[in-house]
């Protein structure tokens, strides 16, 4: 089977292991004569997958029991709304750092509800780097702040977290959750759209401090949108999203046997580290972030002229590589390079009489000879196949 190296911001593509495994439950979960996809959520079989998957997600992320897991329906941007109506009442201040677009979303939508405070707004720069804020900037009258910790459309990443002081830190960890470890104590609310790092879409998981889930809120709070009644009802107030959250434990399963959240970081690092170095030393393409805001997992770029950049997308695809378009806000191009793929290449001093014994250790790629580190931008290399 040849899959191709999807660099979507998501939907965004699934380790082959994982595929595997829903597909096998796919038709009959564990024997019980149903698919996932059909089975209640009311089900003695549904009641193990998501305390599993709550249990996996609690080791990988080093959540405590101060801590409520939510496993709700929709996507990230719902929380735009579900977040001032549950940490603040109507008239309250809450602060907002906007660093692209979704965090400009997240704050026009605090502003229907609260007195929303923006403390820094990137767009004069472009969104091409994360502001810096520090608790002197911070309102401690406000509610929270809210930050968007990762921006897929623009490529730039909180590298630390701003400092608050008694103000609750609400972050969005929509495309860098199981990528980069977070202390997640720092945190009054965390949330994330599940089709990043975590599975497919239709699931946002929200870990909030159990202190801020009060249940005292304005009457006019629908309840389908109430952090309190989903906690007390274990995330099934309503039917879950079923199917997503048992795709989820399969992720928070891999991710735990790959090493944890800490191996996850490393090798996204690693693999951004080898792109920019790419594109800083290139004079065809040129990075999108400054390099003290550059994200790990989202990695944009631009070509000279828009035509150089759909000829890049076609050779791209070409090659069985899709999605490195840029979002339509940037235009240029865009790598995703989440948890899902990860590719590994052996090079140096390896010859002909040695070849196969890195091929034996499960490399992706090898690369040969003397033309690959003599030459610039010549490169020999070999697809390790079974």
């Amino acid at each position: 089977m040849n899959r191709v190296l999807n660099f979507s911001a998501g939907p965004s593509m699934l380790p082959l292991e994982v595929l595997e495994e829903a597909q096998r439950d796919l038709v009959d979960y564990k024997g019980c004569g149903s698919s996932v996809m059909e089975m209640s959520h009311r089900s003695k079989y549904f009641a193990p997958i998501i305390a599993d998957a709550e249990a996996s997600l609690r080791r990988i992320m080093n959540i405590s029991d101060d801590y409520h897991v939510l496993f709700l329906q929709g996507g990230a941007s719902l929380q735009f709304s579900m977040i001032p109506m549950n940490l603040a009442k109507r008239g309250e201040k809450a602060a907002y750092v906007v660093t692209g677009q979704f965090a400009g979303k997240a704050l026009d939508e605090g502003a229907r509800w609260c007195d929303a405070v923006c403390l820094a707004n990137g767009k004069e720069n472009g969104f091409t780097a994360i502001p810096r804020i520090n608790a002197a900037d911070v309102p401690q009258d406000a509610r929270f702040l809210h930050i968007t910790v990762n921006n897929t459309i623009y490529g730039t990443m909180w590298s630390e977290l701003p400092e608050t002081g008694s103000v609750p830190l609400v972050g969005d960890l929509s495309s860098v959750a199981l990528g980069r470890e977070y202390d997640i104590n720092r945190f009054g609310l965390a949330y994330m759209g599940a089709q990043k790092n975590m599975g497919i879409a239709g699931l946002t998981v929200v870990i909030i401090r159990k202190e801020l889930v009060t249940g005292e809120l304005d009457e006019v709070v629908p309840s389908m949108l109430r952090y309190d009644l989903m906690a007390k009802n274990g995330s099934m107030y309503n039917t879950p999203p079923a199917f997503a959250i048992y795709m989820a434990g399969l992720m928070f399963n891999w991710v735990e046997a790959q090493g944890g959240v800490a191996e996850m970081e490393r090798r996204n690092k690693e693999k951004a580290a080898l792109l920019y170095s790419v594109l800083d030393e290139s004079s065809m393409f040129a990075p999108r972030a400054e390099k003290d805001s550059r994200s790990i997992t989202n990695v944009t770029f631009t070509l000279p002229t828009p035509e150089l950049t759909a000829d890049f997308v076609r050779m791209a695809e070409g090659r069985g590589m899709i999605n490195v378009k840029g979002h339509r806000l940037t235009g240029g191009c865009r790598a995703s390079i989440y948890n899902g793929k990860y590719e590994t290449e052996s090079s140096g001093g390896i010859t002909y009489d040695t070849i196969r014994d890195y091929a034996e250790q499960g490399v992706d790629f090898i690369s040969v000879g003397a033309l690959t580190h003599s030459v610039k931008g010549l490169d020999m290399s070999f697809k390790a196949c079974e």
